[in-house]
């Protein structure tokens, strides 16, 4: 077993666990799930999770018919790579949030598990039309796109994303395609590669407070960077909608999730969702509080009053979540009161 900087690097199939590198199909190294392993040594966290954050395991007939679509596309989905707690519920409902240009990222956010390396500038060139056409095979009428951050490309992968999009439109006209990008390093002619693509929503996560951005995020993002690019998007195209997320429970006060709804209503930001971060590895940060239902509800309330077209705003919520009813304004469909109940 080689090693790289000091941690053991070992081949793909040998399914490296949590923290240790390995060699991707394509030839290059990443780290899995993100963050190298700290030995065990991290921060304590809190362990016990109360029993609002119960989600159900992942099981069903539409479950297993997505996740063999996604197979046999070479898709990566967020729903997969971040873990997220929802996948069972989105899948069986024949709706996912298709993550492009592969599962290995350049940053490493320590909230996410995502895995972390440098492609070096792989691109899956079939992308685009396999992406279009597993839209079209799953019938979607809403579909969110996302993607791994890629700073070795030129543009971020700005193209690539405008490419997927225009794919789509070809494919399914009628299907609205909400865009999750990365922050393209700030560069806003990038952003603009991607607005003009015919999407309906284009976001971009904050993802926490100005005071706890770093160490959360990745040192090349940036709180005033992504409302630079929320910003312009919506100064580009005043009608597409744009929207972000928090995650809370890292430590935030009442007072900075309060100055962070100003910040985003200032440069017009339409739609805020709010959901409980959850550690996804001893190797990343712990959580800090879990926010109750109660509280999800009072700021989703605060977000209202505040101008917000709409806030999606739950313990399990996630940005891509029920994000087809987002325009409902019925905080998609999501009764809080409901979790507390036996």
């Amino acid at each position: 077993m080689s090693t790289l900087k000091g941690i053991p690097v070992v081949p793909e199939l040998a399914q490296a666990r949590s923290g240790e590198k390995y060699v991707t199909p394509q030839g290059f190294t990443a780290i899995r799930d993100g963050i190298k392993s700290n030995g065990g040594n991290g921060p304590a966290a809190l362990t016990r999770k109360p029993p609002w954050l119960r989600a159900k395991a992942p099981t069903g007939e539409g479950f297993a018919t997505v996740k063999n679509i996604v197979r046999e596309h070479r898709l990566a989905t967020v729903c997969e790579e971040a873990k997220c707690p929802n996948i069972g519920e989105c899948w069986n409902a024949g709706t996912g949030t298709i993550m492009l240009m592969g599962a290995v990222c350049t940053r490493a956010c320590r909230f996410c598990s995502v895995d972390t390396g440098n492609p070096r500038g792989w691109l899956d060139a079939e992308e685009p039309q396999n992406v279009a056409h597993t839209v079209e095979l799953m019938g979607l009428k809403y579909v969110v796109l996302t993607s791994v951050n890629r700073d070795d490309l030129p543009d971020g992968g700005a193209k690539h994303y405008a490419d997927c999009i225009r794919a789509i439109k070809q494919r399914m006209p009628n299907t609205a395609v909400e865009a999750l990008t990365p922050d393209f390093q700030g560069v806003l002619a990038d952003v603009e590669t991607v607005v003009d693509s015919g999407l309906e929503v284009f976001a971009q996560n904050v993802e926490t407070v100005r005071r706890l951005t770093h160490p959360v995020r990745d040192p090349r993002a940036g709180y005033e960077q992504t409302l630079r690019v929320l910003e312009h998007a919506k100064k580009y195209k005043p009608q597409v909608l744009t929207k972000t997320s928090l995650m809370l429970g890292l430590g935030e006060t009442d007072e900075e999730i309060a100055e962070t709804m100003v910040d985003l209503r200032a440069i017009n930001v339409d739609i805020l969702t709010l959901g409980q971060y959850l550690r996804p590895t001893a190797n990343h940060l712990p959580v800090q509080r879990f926010v109750t239902p109660e509280e999800f509800d009072r700021y989703r309330a605060w977000a209202l009053a505040r101008g917000f077209l709409e806030c999606v705003s739950g313990p399990l919520v996630r940005s891509s979540y029920r994000a087809e009813q987002v325009l409902n304004k019925n905080n998609a469909g999501l009764d809080n009161s409901a979790l507390l109940r036996p």
